[in-house]
């Protein structure tokens, strides 16, 4: 009876360890495509901060020639007052 328990604890201590090895090669294989993903999601975030950087240089462009044609629009309209309609 000691035999057969003794016998069964083996095998039972044989598939635990033969499992454990097979589910750390998932997880290794698991972590290392996890982090092919960060790797190529650094490398993504690293290009989108450089195109927001490059927009806002525009957006600010764009805002100092929208600020110049206002005041130069504002210096046009006085110069020449609206004319009114002549009233019949």
């Amino acid at each position: 009876m000691r035999k057969r328990a003794l016998g069964g604890l083996i095998v039972v201590i044989a598939l635990g360890l033969s499992l454990t090895a097979c589910q750390d090669t998932k997880a290794r294989q698991e972590n290392e495509q996890l982090k092919s993903q960060v790797s190529a999601l650094q490398k993504e975030d690293a290009e989108l901060r450089s195109r927001v950087d490059e927009l806002t240089v525009a957006r600010d462009g764009l805002i100092r020639e929208n600020d110049t044609l206002r005041a130069e629009n504002q210096s046009l309209k006085a110069k020449h007052p609206a004319k009114k309609a002549p009233r019949s």
